[in-house]
């Protein structure tokens, strides 16, 4: 059977995501592999189908006790024998599962890395009586101290190797910045691993950053239009997410809290009935790394400021993993940083402090950015993004600007009369006259008080914000939050610099087309995929998730082989529910006199990606090289980055307008060319760090675009 055979067989899908294919025939190939995809990318499949095709027992490491039973569930459920071993589990269960390891009757077990390398080593012994064909380790970002979730029991799996030699690695993690990638590398002593990372971009998630201000009424407005779907929603400690889950079930929400404090049953009795849409909301702590194996989340909210970009990012990550539109929302107070900042220091351990604290300074600096919050995050992961993306809070906004200039010399005037002292509340309250006792008696004295009174307190905060978020302020890290000047506020004040604010922002939210699909039908799905979820005690996402039954309910399959084609559907479940799904589809149809629609839908495989239009900036960097200038000349005559121009012009080479011996001499393609194939072209820096310093950016750029001109 071939890969693709398989998962078709076992899944129900007709292509590969990303890198999977790649990446499952190094695992095929017996060599080490570390992946990083974004959460919902399709990680698991990367050693799930490895686990169907090779004759013997693939090894799960996973830190997430949670996440263990659903995806096995869910193996079960497509006709792959898996199991757990955990401490949940009595002394029988486990008993069952030993002999069922004996007898080859799994093709995968999950364990905890602590429950591996134990007290005593009975299990392990055990395991190298086994045919074990592969180890998958996944949150591997967790060996690394310098990742978000480091776990000091994951030091252990260094050992792995030693344990089974030649047995492949595969380590996968959804978040990790380059020095953590390479601490992974190098803990886990893995033996010449290729290395995939997909794109970071979640395109169906929007991602929204609002000032906190009365954040409980905030999120109810919220969540007012989200009450039928499905949410996690974030907070700093234990305690606030109890209360919250308590404020948001009297306000008529179903919310539970979950976090580590609370007993092994409660935590899974919350997270049983999340699974079930019994509870539509979870209320977590940021701290805890949650394993929710759950499809169909369309909102994370964040109450408190993250630690991290890498934390934040899969958090989020969490929502919208069917493919489905989902948001994001952070509500961001500069508090919170300074809250944050006792946390990120490690005691007796400069070094890893200061890298902790310039991890919250990249969070605090993306809740105060002014441009495409995506950008700035596939940024952070070292991708290439446009500067607009059209789906987060302020691409989709329409800002109004007005000469702030006056209003900008007074805010800043102030800060300089005070001594750069004091933090936004008191300036603004300076400002505004306030007669407060606050206020100390000799800075009502000054010439600047009160200069502000004809603006309202909200409109100077947001005057404020958007100062500090141009780089005319900036809040110092301390405890106080002091405002302070910088090398541009000079300008403003001496009249220089013209400083233009916003007077009105409106939000056009994107418009996703969705599939012309029968609604009254696709709820008659859901219903029945909710009885069948009772009966079998399963989570329903997993019976079939929420777009394959949108698919269903938009092109009407009528017969078996029709239903085969609808994403999900692999030969289990076709055989198992096939026919009670279909049985209400052909009852609605006839009601309704429709027909079958499945000629109208395309395999993904057989989309065709649409005709670029080449831009006029890259028309008119061709112009000047055709004219004879260098990549540097342009670079510099345009005022752009020479890497930009190596973009242009790569367009050409694909369309066949420029030769791509130009640029790259021919002896190098061999080597540039076998990386593309091994590792694929979805990102340069990995295949740059695999060619070394003897290859640029320009000319692997070349070759990428020489070798889509052949396979046209």
């Amino acid at each position: 059977m071939t890969p693709l055979q398989a998962l078709q067989k076992y899944f129900g899908y007709s292509n590969f995501r990303h890198s999977q294919e790649a990446i499952i025939q190094h695992v095929l190939s017996k060599q080490d592999v570390m992946v990083l995809m974004p959460t919902g990318g399709g990680k698991s499949l990367c050693y799930q189908l490895p686990a169907v095709l090779l004759n013997g027992l693939t090894i799960v490491i996973s830190p997430l006790i949670a996440l263990m039973k659903d995806q096995v569930d869910s193996l079960n459920l497509s006709g792959i024998p898996a199991a757990f071993l955990n401490s949940s589990q009595d002394p029988d269960e486990q008993k069952d599962i030993a002999i069922r390891l004996k007898n080859n009757q799994l093709r995968l077990l999950y364990v905890a890395p602590e429950r591996l390398f134990g007290k005593d080593d009975r299990l392990m012994t055990f395991l190298k009586t086994l045919e074990v064909v592969q180890i998958a380790i996944d949150e591997a970002h967790c060996i690394s101290q310098w990742g978000h979730d480091f776990r000091p029991e994951y030091l252990m799996l260094a050992g792995l190797k030693n344990e089974f030699p030649g047995v492949p690695v595969i380590a996968l993690t959804a978040t990790a910045d380059k020095l953590t990638q390479k601490d992974i590398l190098d803990k886990l002593n893995l033996h010449k691993p290729a290395v995939f990372i997909s794109s970071f971009n979640r395109e169906n998630i929007t991602y929204r950053v609002n000032p906190k201000n009365n954040s409980f009424n905030q999120l109810i407005n919220f969540l007012g239009q989200r009450k039928e779907e499905s949410g996690i929603i974030y907070c700093l400690s234990r305690k606030s997410t109890e209360l919250l889950a308590d404020n948001l079930k009297d306000e008529g929400f179903a919310a539970e809290a979950y976090h580590a404090g609370l007993t092994n049953d409660k935590k899974a009795k919350n997270q049983e009935a999340f699974l079930r849409d019994d509870v539509k909301i979870i209320v977590a702590t940021i701290a805890f790394g949650m394993g929710i194996n759950k499809s169909n989340v369309r909102y994370v909210v964040h109450m408190d400021l993250p630690k991290n970009i890498e934390g934040y990012y899969q958090e989020t990550g969490r929502a919208g993993r069917d493919g489905l539109p989902s948001d994001a929302l952070l509500l961001y107070s500069p508090g919170d940083a300074i809250k944050l900042r006792k946390f990120a220091t490690v005691e007796n351990n400069a070094e890893q402090s200061a890298i902790m604290l310039k991890k919250l300074d990249d969070m605090v600096g993306y809740c105060q950015l002014h441009a495409c919050r995506r950008q700035y995050l596939m940024q952070y992961f070292d991708e290439a993004f446009p500067d607009t993306c059209g789906s987060c809070d302020y691409c989709l906004s329409e800002f109004v600007k007005f000469d702030g200039t006056l209003i900008a010399q007074k805010a800043l005037s102030a800060v300089t009369r005070l001594k750069e002292r004091f933090g936004v509340t008191y300036i603004v309250d300076f400002l505004r006259g306030s007669r407060s006792e606050k206020i100390w008696p000799e800075h009502k004295e000054l010439k600047t008080y009160g200069a502000g009174a004809d603006i309202s307190k909200a409109d100077w905060q947001r005057y404020l914000r958007e100062l500090i978020a141009m780089g005319y302020l900036r809040v110092t890290d301390d405890a106080y939050a002091s405002l302070k000047l910088t090398a541009k506020s000079e300008l403003a004040l001496k009249g220089l610099q013209k400083v233009e604010l916003i007077s009105s922002q409106t939000t056009d939210e994107k418009e996703i087309a969705p599939l012309d699909f029968e609604a009254d039908l696709l709820n008659a799905l859901r219903k029945k995929r909710q009885e069948i979820a009772v009966m079998e005690n399963l989570p329903p996402d997993i019976i079939l998730s929420d777009p394959s039954l949108l698919e269903i309910a938009t092109y009407l399959p009528q017969k078996l082989e029709e239903l085969r084609q609808i994403s999900g559907f692999g030969d289990i479940k076709l055989a198992r529910y096939g026919r009670e799904f279909l049985a209400l589809v052909t009852q609605y149809c006839t009601q309704k006199k429709l027909e079958s629609r499945i000629g109208q839908k395309t395999p993904k495989r057989e989309r065709k990606p649409k005709k670029e239009q080449i831009s006029e900036t890259a028309k008119a960097s061709l112009a000047l090289f055709k004219q004879g200038l260098s990549v540097t000349d342009i670079a510099q005559l345009r005022s752009l980055a020479a890497t930009t121009i190596e973009g242009h012009l790569s367009v050409f080479v694909q369309s066949g307008e420029l030769d791509v011996f130009t640029f790259v001499k021919e002896e190098k393609i061999p080597a540039i060319k076998d990386a593309v194939e091994k590792y694929g072209n979805e990102r340069l820096a990995p295949l740059k760090e695999i060619l070394g310093e003897d290859y640029t950016y320009g000319e692997i750029r070349a070759v990428i675009a020489w070798l889509n001109r052949q396979s046209k």
